[in-house]
């Protein structure tokens, strides 16, 4: 069977090491750089607690993907040689008023009925913890089961990976997909007819242009999120810190990605004053001595958004056609779990999570 993968991100990618083997060819489409887009420009938070509103299906989902994380992560390097920087490092929810403390204890309080670990924490014991945490923080949600992995690593890996077993790249512009008969036959490659017996659209905030998909510009669209690198001669905390939409993650080498914002500004990937300006204030209030980090780049990625929050997962509206996209900020989270189950859909297997609610159609008028 041969497989066309539309999108180099981690997410296509990722599928691609999942499929690769016998019986499966598989070429990777991308106009440009793999991983060049949103996938690189992320945190690499694995943090489904510290990011969760509440119990649904996008924890499950997200639990099931951190849940794999570790041994994913052992696999790609082992295969690659390369190290992805998988750092088991714990997350913090900061609050810095009674209100906010107020609902990190109701936050805890669900998590912990649900079985996760969670502790809500008093301010002496943020500071105790992490003494360069801001004396503003008044308590904070401690999840010590979030971690981080390094995108940039990651892409690295996972590209060596799939080119050892044998998956191709094609640089080049989808035009759209090629139907006949109700099915998917391939893919318009800059003009040339690229056959296929499947065809994945794993093309993030693209996947919406890509004529044939049926996926409405109105529920997936491009969100632009932020983000600023930070450096110190060490780290200045351990954990991932989060307030708001703001966030702050060490890395071992005392490097900090700070973020984010979350701008539906269309296509537009400029770094603007206003922006830096939100990321570098709540970094700072999160932990003062950033104040004398070094300021080593910035850049914004465009994250794929949807209306519902959920990503587009599952068979799409023709024959020999799957949707993985709409991931949003958790794209480097998801990446294994939506891997592992666009495998199953394509072996014929029962899928281990339920895709109803991930289901592309929901917006549509197909209702697929």
């Amino acid at each position: 069977m041969k497989i066309v993968i539309i999108g180099g991100g981690v997410m296509g990618t990722a599928i691609a090491h999942e499929l690769a083997g016998p019986g499966f060819e598989v070429v990777i489409l991308e106009r440009a750089i793999p991983g060049a887009e949103a996938s690189t420009a992320a945190a690499g938070m694995l943090a489904p607690q510290l990011e969760a509103q509440a119990p649904g299906p996008m924890l499950e989902l997200s639990m099931r993907s951190r849940g794999l994380y570790p041994a994913w992560a052992r696999s790609l390097s082992a295969e690659s040689g390369l190290d992805v920087a998988y750092l088991e490092s714990g997350a913090l929810q900061l609050a810095y008023t009674e209100a906010q403390a107020h609902d990190l204890d109701a936050l805890v309080a669900w998590q912990q009925a649900m079985g996760l670990r969670a502790t809500l924490l008093a301010g002496p014991e943020v500071c105790a913890l992490e003494p360069n945490v801001s004396p503003e923080v008044v308590a904070a949600a401690h999840f010590p089961d979030d971690h981080q992995v390094d995108p940039k690593k990651l892409m690295k890996a996972l590209s060596a990976a799939v080119a050892r077993k044998g998956v191709s790249f094609r640089t080049g512009y989808a035009r759209r997909l090629l139907e006949e008969n109700g099915s998917v036959t391939g893919v318009d490659l800059d003009g040339e007819s690229l056959h296929a017996d499947l065809t994945i659209v794993a093309a993030g905030s693209w996947s919406s242009l890509l004529p044939g998909a049926a996926i409405d510009p109105k529920h997936l669209k491009p969100a632009r999120g932020q983000m600023i690198e930070l450096a110190l001669r060490l780290p200045p905390v351990k954990h991932l810190l989060k307030s708001g939409l703001g966030y702050v993650v060490p890395r071992s080498d005392g490097h900090v990605i700070c973020g984010t914002t979350v701008e539906l500004a269309g296509y537009d990937k400029r770094v603007t004053a206003e922006g830096l300006a939100t990321v570098l204030a709540q970094a700072m209030r999160a932990c003062p001595m950033l104040k004398d980090a070094t300021v080593i780049d910035s850049w914004a990625g465009l994250r794929p958004w949807t209306e519902d929050s959920l990503p587009l997962l599952g068979v799409g509206h023709l024959k020999n056609l799957v949707i993985a996209s709409g991931h949003h900020r958790n794209g480097i989270l998801l990446a294994p779990i939506t891997a592992k189950l666009v495998g199953q859909l394509v072996r014929g297997e029962r899928t281990s999570v339920d895709l109803t609610p991930f289901r592309p159609g929901r917006f549509s008028s197909f209702g697929g």
